[in-house]
């Protein structure tokens, strides 16, 4: 089995710490399936600067296929976080940077490539979306992260995507189950196969287009120290999926009741141990003397 994040990468800035994290939904999704054993590759671009060479350089050490990846002039994407109360709290970035303003489109050499991958992940904040319709026709599995902006939920956002998504993921912490389960059931009768709908301490829903299925949070070992929260949703995911591919799941080929409460449960619990690790999966290092500190507001943080 094989897995693809394609689309953003990031430094997570931790200010208050003044440590830089490498990350990005796209990203953590890929090195998280690798931690679970899983074979994962990351494509996307990488800006021309040091903080891009540090991105690149992490995620060839711990072992992603980044051979397809390009890199552009211009800036890495930097978001601006920090930790309060254990929960990392986005301050601001630069919208992530030549990342997203020069999205890969795909060639006929790399749908060759993504073809060879069981299912390939995107969200967002990646600027994917016009790649989802290729995306469809190489034979993989497409997961894709709409994140808790309603912005990302409407009609016209939704209507050309969703036939593309074999999976969507949404935060769902802001709405109660009532409305978290609404929210999934119009997502899939937009098109989408399936989607989970996290709640943080509140577990997760699972609409497959027939029944809801719904999985309780991992409480947390009160005696460890919570590091904080980032990628959590992403481990999350990344447990869900890999539990599903493990049973079988793959393109025109639904999971059974049984394979999508196991994968929920294996979720809960992969994204309760996340808790306790710096950053989406640590690979910190100090911020670089004279970076840039500032708080602007961004679009591209969810």
């Amino acid at each position: 089995m094989r897995v693809l994040g394609f689309g953003d990468n990031v430094i997570d800035r931790f200010v208050d710490r003044r440590i830089d994290y490498p990350g990005g939904n796209c990203v953590n999704f890929a090195v998280f399936a690798h931690e679970l054993g899983i074979e994962a590759a990351y494509l996307g671009v990488f800006g021309s600067d040091e903080a891009g060479a540090f991105l690149r350089s992490e995620l060839a050490a711990i072992g992603l296929d980044v051979s397809r990846c390009v890199v552009r002039e211009g800036e890495t994407g930097i978001a601006m976080v920090e930790v309060v109360d254990g929960d990392r709290v986005f301050l601001g970035g630069n919208d992530g940077g030549v990342t997203v303003r020069e999205p890969i489109l795909l060639t006929s050499e790399d749908l060759d490539y993504v073809a060879g991958f069981d299912l390939v992940h995107s969200g967002v904040y990646s600027a994917t979306e016009t790649q989802l319709p290729v995306l469809t026709d190489t034979g993989a599995l497409v997961t894709y992260d709409l994140s808790s902006e309603s912005r990302f939920r409407s009609p016209e956002y939704l209507d050309p995507l969703a036939p593309h998504l074999d999976l969507a993921l949404l935060s769902c912490s802001h709405l109660t189950e009532t409305e978290t389960a609404a929210t999934l059931r119009s997502v899939v009768a937009r098109g989408a196969g399936m989607a989970i709908g996290t709640r943080g301490a509140d577990g997760s829903l699972l609409f497959d287009g027939t029944a809801l299925h719904r999985a309780e949070a991992v409480p947390l070992d009160a005696a460890r120290p919570i590091a904080d929260t980032m990628g959590c949703g992403d481990a999350f995911l990344g447990a869900v999926v890999c539990s599903l591919l493990q049973a079988g799941w793959r393109k025109g080929r639904t999971p059974s009741s049984d394979a999508i409460d196991a994968a929920l449960s294996a979720g809960s619990a992969f994204a309760a141990e996340q808790c306790f690790t710096d950053g989406a999966f640590g690979h910190g290092r100090a911020i670089p003397e004279g970076a840039d500190m500032s708080f602007r507001p961004s679009s591209t943080l969810g």
